[in-house]
């Protein structure tokens, strides 16, 4: 159980912030930016959880993936890949795929790339994805540098996969989708 009793501690007034185990690291750490990024997504999806017009499975959805966001934050914030703390599990990424798999099998396939936008809900879906991709960005480049539970990096992945289906599916299942018109912006 968590208990946050204190909010406001002044630990990180020096511009430093403690990770999961206790290691003190500067607030723009590469690990910090990673898991900080995967929060901004979470709260994206919360967003993006307004818009989506009563629509309970993927309501229900986006709820499995904030909590799996949390789980994902947790994952990064302790360092290294193994031990006793939470990390994001193949089980968690398995079901992504079946729900994209789930979610594509009713959509036609695309003759276009897709721009955001067609209803407030499929656009906030690909902000909320656009973010998952600079997450997972962040997580590739600490995982350069440090090891990283490979699975962290294979949810973010296809996190931004099922936020996408998930846009045209929001887009009357790909009939409101705007697509991309090479060379439309010209003038001339």
């Amino acid at each position: 159980m968590v208990k946050l009793d204190v909010i406001t501690t002044r630990g990180g007034d020096g511009g430093e912030t403690s990770l999961g185990d206790g290691t003190r690291v500067r607030k723009d750490a590469l690990r910090v930016a990673a898991y900080g990024t995967v929060d901004e997504a979470n709260a994206a999806i919360g967003l993006l959880r307004l818009h989506l017009g009563g629509d309970a499975e993927a309501d229900a959805m986006l709820a499995r993936i904030q909590n799996d966001l949390f789980d994902l934050g947790a994952d990064l914030c302790v360092p290294g890949t193994g031990g006793d703390r939470l990390r994001i599990s193949a089980g968690q990424c398995a079901r992504l795929e079946r729900e994209i798999e789930a979610m594509r099998a009713v959509l036609p396939p695309l003759s276009s790339f897709v721009l955001p936008g067609g209803s407030a809900g499929a656009a906030h879906a690909h902000l909320a994805r656009t973010i998952a991709r600079r997450a997972e960005r962040l997580v590739v480049a600490l995982a350069a540098e440090e090891p990283v539970n490979p699975e962290a990096l294979r949810y973010l992945n296809r996190l931004s996969d099922n936020l996408f289906v998930l846009a045209r599916r929001l887009n009357g299942n790909g009939a409101q989708d705007v697509t991309w018109i090479p060379g439309g912006g010209r003038q001339g």
